[in-house]
């Protein structure tokens, strides 16, 4: 059976593929990684597709206290140049452990951060999915939920989101540059997506027209030689993460002045643990500071019938990645 048939266009500027973008049923794609996956699914299927893959951002490029990567930059690229790996290396060991070596050296960092949050319910078009089809129920709720959310899920959608760039872009802080109809504005990574609530079919704050153009990473050169990015999952390569930990700590004088945590896998979105991070201030990084913040991390977690187990490997693996960071820099 052939798919729908679809309008293609290639934006000539920003500009155009704001206009184009903005069109009803249009959709922007570059490496087409996890569009064209999702298409062959069956689950998306745009009116209209407009090809962004030959506008200029795709420039990776660093100054005191700032990296600026943009939107088109291929994963790959980002994660060999010299700047990300000296100064950024929890954005580097993110991205090593996204999906494979192809996959990696088509996906762009806009279409990373873009990934639709979804598990097996949303990918097949034949069982029941708010997110996809809305009003048709979460099959999850009640059906195969082992890979599915602890934490601010709803009874719409239990799904989570499945980028590990944007896990370790939460830890940093980082922001994107978009523009859209209005002109060009900046978000926190963490404030673009949205948890599913009533609208899970709404994955992020964008409106229609708006494209990323940029990541922003700013003074984040102290936390280079204590950041760690792990990443449990089933099966060794091209596979979604079941628990992931962003650790990153700033320790002065033997103890920690700083320390960001973000964790994927449990959420519909990157979970800040901001909790944890408090907990850890002030203390010296040991055993009992790193378990004391991965009680914290676990707290309020909601369990389904199938991924309790995710509660203790999420507080596991909060202890594993602060040993990793914690000792000798």
């Amino acid at each position: 059976m052939s798919a729908p048939a679809f309008d293609y266009a290639r934006a000539a500027s920003l500009s155009d593929a704001v206009i184009q973008g903005g069109r009803p049923g249009s959709a922007f794609v570059a490496g087409g990684t996890d569009l064209l996956q999702l298409w062959k699914a069956g689950v998306q299927a745009p009116e209209r597709v407009v090809d962004i893959g030959r506008l200029p951002l795709a420039e990776v490029t660093s100054s005191p206290g700032r990296l600026s990567i943009g939107a088109l930059a291929r994963l790959s690229d980002v994660a060999r140049h010299p700047d990300v790996i000296g100064r950024h290396p929890l954005v580097a060991q993110a991205i090593a452990a996204s999906a494979s070596g192809q996959v990696r050296n088509m996906a762009t960092v806009g279409g990373a951060l873009m990934q639709r949050t979804r598990c097996a319910y949303f990918r097949d078009e034949h069982l029941p999915c708010n997110k996809r089809a809305p009003g048709s129920g979460c099959g999850a709720l009640a059906g195969e939920n082992r890979g599915h959310a602890l934490f601010g899920g709803s009874e719409a959608c239990v799904a989570t989101h499945p980028s590990d760039l944007a896990v370790a872009l939460t830890a940093l802080g980082a922001e994107i540059d978009i523009l859209g109809t209005d002109g060009v504005r900046r978000l926190a990574v963490a404030d673009l997506y949205r948890l599913p609530g009533i609208t899970p079919e709404r994955d992020t704050n964008l409106v229609a027209g708006d494209l990323i153009t940029a990541v922003e990473i700013s003074d984040a050169g102290r936390f280079a030689p204590r950041s760690t990015y792990l990443k449990i999952r089933d099966r060794a390569s091209f596979e979604f993460a079941v628990v992931s930990v962003a650790a990153a700590l700033r320790v002065e004088g033997g103890v920690i002045a700083e320390a960001r945590l973000a964790v994927g896998g449990v959420a519909p979105l990157p979970w800040r643990l901001a909790n944890s991070e408090a907990a850890l201030v002030g203390r010296r990084p040991d055993a009992e500071a790193f378990a004391a913040a991965a009680a914290f991390a676990v707290e309020g977690a909601r369990p389904l019938a199938h991924n309790g187990f995710k509660v203790e490997l999420l507080r596991r693996a909060v202890v594993r990645a602060l040993q990793t960071v914690g000792g000798p820099a």
